[in-house]
């Protein structure tokens, strides 16, 4: 049976009945999946009006036109008026990581900026990450930069607690492996920080996204969810990031850990398409440097995906690369965009009947 086909009218009837007896997983877009609109906020907030959203995440203090109070009240009115909440974010807050700009200033009080910035527009919590996998392979020991992160959360800790707004850590682009990263919130301290919880960049620490789930949902506060096409070659597997049910996950699976782990975090699509296959070399030695601790039991999971998954048979213009792209090549990556994400949206809410609150 195809992976898009819907449910049969026997399930539909039974989960109408969930529907009155749970809770509704709130449905929604992290503003990343359409960056090449180059949208801000409150263009951003009319289309989840459009597209009758519960929630988005607006991740870069970027995505704002101004962090003047006067426009982060109008955001927060505006959110408020459509019934959409917001959970908000920042980048990269480890000084230690290449991916740090020094630009920023103390990393804490650039923290401690995003907090009272998702205070302003009534977010709840404030997305960052640690950095990406060439911080496991530098002169930089992983755990020093893990030990720099936990130094700066708890600099911040005091400007979490007064705003009420939890600092959500994620499992970024290979920077660390679920169990790492729980590690690390409870070192710093689980009454101020949570995890944003990513299903596409455990790939690229061979981490099957459902160990992903299983570890770190019970400190989940907000997601990035996105599908991944995945399959064997030479070094490894390679893989590529798809809408969602083009891929090789089983969000049946990862909706049912949602909906048990963490029912209070918003569902927020991360669709990021437009991008060659990677390939995650764990067949060869120089992989593993970078993961000497990594769990032979996760591994063995990771590679049951692999040999299940399949290349993507199906279009995708590849033009989200560094360096200069033809402008009929920009014009179409914004299109992919937005139709990646749109049939994300159908495919959860039709065939995993994961918009319980959707507001149709």
């Amino acid at each position: 049976m195809l992976r898009r086909t819907f449910l049969s009218t026997p399930l539909a009837a039974s989960l109408a009945r969930l529907r009155a007896a749970a809770p509704g997983i709130r449905l929604g877009y992290d503003t990343y999946s359409l960056r090449a609109w180059r949208w801000k906020a409150m263009e951003h907030l009319d289309f989840c009006a459009a597209h009758k959203l519960d929630t988005i995440q607006i991740s870069s203090l970027n995505d704002f036109e101004s962090l003047e109070p006067a426009h982060l009240e109008k955001v927060r009115r505006r959110a408020e008026e459509l019934g959409v909440t917001i959970d908000a974010g920042t980048g990269c807050i480890c000084p230690s990581a290449r991916a740090w700009r020094p630009a920023l200033g103390d990393p804490a009080e650039h923290l401690s900026k995003a907090l009272r910035v998702a205070k302003a527009v009534g977010a709840k919590s404030v997305r960052c990450y640690l950095g990406d996998l060439v911080d496991r392979l530098g002169p930089v020991p992983i755990e020093k930069h893990i030990e720099n992160t936990v130094k700066v959360f708890k600099n911040a800790r005091n400007a979490a607690l007064e705003t009420g707004v939890k600092i959500a850590i994620e499992n970024h682009s290979g920077d660390l492996q679920a169990w790492e990263v729980k590690m690390l919130i409870e070192e710093a301290g689980k009454d101020y920080v949570g995890a944003c919880l990513d299903t596409g960049n455990p790939i690229w620490c061979a981490e099957h996204p459902e160990v992903t789930m299983e570890v770190l949902a019970p400190l989940t506060v907000t997601t990035h969810i996105r599908d991944t096409a995945i399959f064997e070659h030479p070094r490894g597997c390679a893989a590529h990031w798809t809408a969602v049910g083009d891929g090789a996950v089983d969000f049946a699976r990862i909706v049912a850990l949602h909906r048990q782990l963490c029912p209070q975090a918003s569902m927020q699509l991360e669709i990021i398409t437009g991008r060659p296959p990677r390939v995650v070399p764990f067949l060869e030695d120089d992989f593993w440097k970078a993961f000497p601790k990594a769990r032979a039991s996760e591994l063995a999971r990771f590679v049951a995906l692999v040999k299940k998954g399949r290349p993507l048979m199906a279009p995708m213009i590849v033009a989200d690369v560094p360096g200069e792209r033809p402008p009929e090549f920009a014009e179409a990556l914004k299109v992919q965009q937005r139709r990646d994400l749109e049939r994300s949206f159908e495919y959860c809410r039709k065939a995993l009947d994961t918009g319980l609150n959707w507001r149709g």
